[in-house]
């Protein structure tokens, strides 16, 4: 009989540890080998001796730590590749998330677990669309894992900021939105809808969209925001860290009309108490009903929860007859968006 995953997969301080393969998942604290799953601050650390990713995620990781930081030996792993550790089948397979981001697929002696790292299931132009894998354990993420949380169409929200730009020609609209994977996201979404002038981008922003471009994510015509020339940004969309729209950056434009997308904005309390008079609902994490038919699609009898509202999803399998475990890993689910500038600046 296949060894049940709980008995080889274990949590540690540094992290999610395969023990017959000797590696951690996406660890918190530096280890001998990590697989890491993506390039955000909360998954992707520094000081890992070695590291194994995607190509378009190590060069993120290098692009916001440097060389070094992203691992002393960097092994790149492409989609559909098996590398074997140890005995352990190791694949890679595309999360939806953001550029390079991977779902990591673990076969061992007839099991099988799956540990999604963050994901999206709404379509994304600029990264691969997450695949469904059946496995024995998902090990899922759950950020917006209540039954409040259900994300529009993302083309919807983009009209939302257009539309604003049609009624208040004359002022800048500056939108929150993470250095990576929102940003590109958000550009790409504005270009679909027909905006072809330029996008002016806070310094934050720049190397991580010159890098989607280097790895062939087209963006158009980008410009550097500079605010000490207001004429030229009046009517123009602004992208900026979601810390920069409520500081005296942001109040130095041209009457700025303020957003922030984020799929916390579904909380309307939290758009007041932040000045955010244009709230766009736009997340790059499933909502709850993607989190549960993502559960269903792959068919796993067991679910292990890493973060976010492990009580409810847990609650919901369960009524399903999956059994529902919470992992509490320390650290996931800590994104940059409430970074200050100066962090986000260096690519925390």
């Amino acid at each position: 009989m296949p060894p049940h995953p709980e008995s080889w997969l274990r949590v540690t301080p540094q992290g999610l540890f395969c023990e017959p393969g000797d590696f951690f998942i996406d660890p918190q604290r530096p280890v001998d080998r990590a697989v890491v799953t993506h390039g955000h601050a909360d998954h992707a650390r520094p000081g890992h001796a070695a590291v194994l990713a995607t190509p378009a995620t190590l060069a993120i990781m290098r692009a916001r730590m440097g060389e070094a930081g992203a691992g002393t030996v960097q092994q790149a792993i492409r989609a559909g590749e098996t590398l074997v550790q140890n005995g352990v089948a190791i694949r890679l397979v595309p999360a939806g998330h953001v550029l390079g981001s991977a779902q990591v697929v673990l076969d061992w002696q007839g099991a099988r677990a799956v540990i999604s790292g963050d994901y999206k299931r709404q379509r994304d132009t600029t990264c691969a669309p997450f695949e469904p894998v059946p496995c024995d354990v998902f090990v899922t993420e759950a950020t917006f894992a209540l039954p409040v949380f259900r994300h529009p169409p993302p083309e919807e929200e983009v009209a939302k900021l257009l539309k604003s730009l049609a009624l208040f020609p004359e002022r800048t609209h500056v939108v929150g939105c993470y250095a990576l994977g929102k940003c590109q996201r958000l550009i790409r979404l504005l270009r679909e809808a027909g905006w072809d002038a330029p996008i002016h981008l806070h310094g934050a922003l720049a190397r991580l969209c010159a890098l989607y471009e280097e790895l062939g994510v087209p963006l158009g015509p980008l410009a550097p925001a500079t605010v000490a020339n207001k004429a030229a940004l009046q009517g123009a969309i602004v992208l900026a860290p979601p810390s920069a729209v409520q500081e005296r950056w942001a109040r130095r434009l041209a009457e700025p009309v303020v957003a922030v997308a984020s799929g916390w904005m579904r909380v309307r309390q939290r758009a007041r108490t932040r000045g955010v008079g244009l709230p766009l609902v736009i997340s790059d994490h499933a909502d709850w009903d993607d989190l549960n038919r993502t559960i269903d699609e792959v068919g796993a009898p067991e679910v292990w929860v890493t973060h976010g509202r492990d009580d409810a999803l847990v609650h919901a399998m369960a009524l399903r007859g999956i059994r529902g475990r919470a992992l509490h890993l320390v650290g996931l689910g800590e994104e940059e968006e409430d970074a200050p500038v100066a962090a986000a600046e260096q690519g925390a």
